[in-house]
């Protein structure tokens, strides 16, 4: 069963997205693949970006502490005591970890240089050390003669690094090439449109392929069955503007989704 949505669904933001994040990379490499032979490869990279959430509450359910918390037992009366003192108290602390990143990157065949690098943005590339570890990968692409493809389809966090204000939009899709750094191409993408063709830049001399975004979001939403993960009848995890709000509850009305 499709998304009921035209274009992104704001219902995979939530606790879904490392699971569509990978599978959504794959199939991006996927659809390149055969528009690149002979010359260029499409590889899926991984990397581990640290997270370090701000302002969230942390529970222990959501972390796995080396120490608990333990009830402090007084001693028996006439028991000896050992020579270091006892903490009154045994809590949990709040450690960075290291979340799995995928990047699809766009290599020729023949001498495997870095042609283009497409990136997926996800909530620990958009907030916090993470934020600030993927701005000093981003300059690294921007500083070499590399394309970048940036997809941002989350609407919390920070955006990339602009001089020009963006316009009011829940998505984006970045393109930048060496050719014309610092300027880039920019694609807003609202809530009731389908998401773009994009091109995907290779070596001077060649042209451009495609990257159809809404077929590869499509395609992971029947593969990995997120209509029946997703739980339409409430909320999205990520909350939405209140017109935001209001035109999702009426798309979900129209497919059957909600009473």
């Amino acid at each position: 069963m499709p998304s009921p949505f035209p274009g992104m669904d704001p219902y995979v933001e939530g606790s879904t997205w490392m699971n569509f994040h990978g599978q959504f990379c794959a199939e991006i490499a996927r659809q390149l693949s055969p528009k690149l032979r002979p010359r260029y490869v499409a590889l899926l990279t991984e990397r581990f970006v640290t997270d370090f959430p701000e302002g969230l509450a942390i529970t222990t359910a959501s972390l796995s502490p080396d120490v608990g918390a333990v009830e402090n037992v007084p001693w028996p009366s006439g028991a000896s005591q050992p020579g270091t003192l006892t903490a009154p108290l045994h809590l949990t602390t709040v450690v960075p970890e290291s979340v799995r990143h995928f990047s699809v990157e766009i290599r020729d065949r023949a001498e495997h240089r870095l042609v283009t690098s497409i990136e997926v943005l996800s909530p620990t590339n958009k907030h916090g050390d993470g934020y600030e570890e993927y701005r000093q990968e981003r300059d690294r692409v921007l500083r070499s003669s590399a394309h970048l493809l940036e997809i941002d389809l989350l609407r919390h966090g920070q955006r990339v690094p602009m001089i020009d204000p963006l316009p009011q939009a829940p998505y984006f899709v970045f393109l930048s090439r060496p050719e014309t750094r610092p300027v880039i191409d920019v694609w807003p993408i609202h809530l009731d449109q389908s998401l773009p063709l994009v091109p995907v830049p290779l070596l001077a001399g060649d042209p451009d392929t495609s990257l159809d975004l809404q077929t590869a979001f499509s395609n992971i939403y029947d593969i990995c069955s997120y209509d029946i993960i997703i739980d339409y009848s409430g909320d999205p995890e990520v909350p939405l503007p209140p017109e935001g709000a209001a035109w999702v509850a009426e798309r979900l009305r129209a497919a059957g989704l909600r009473p």
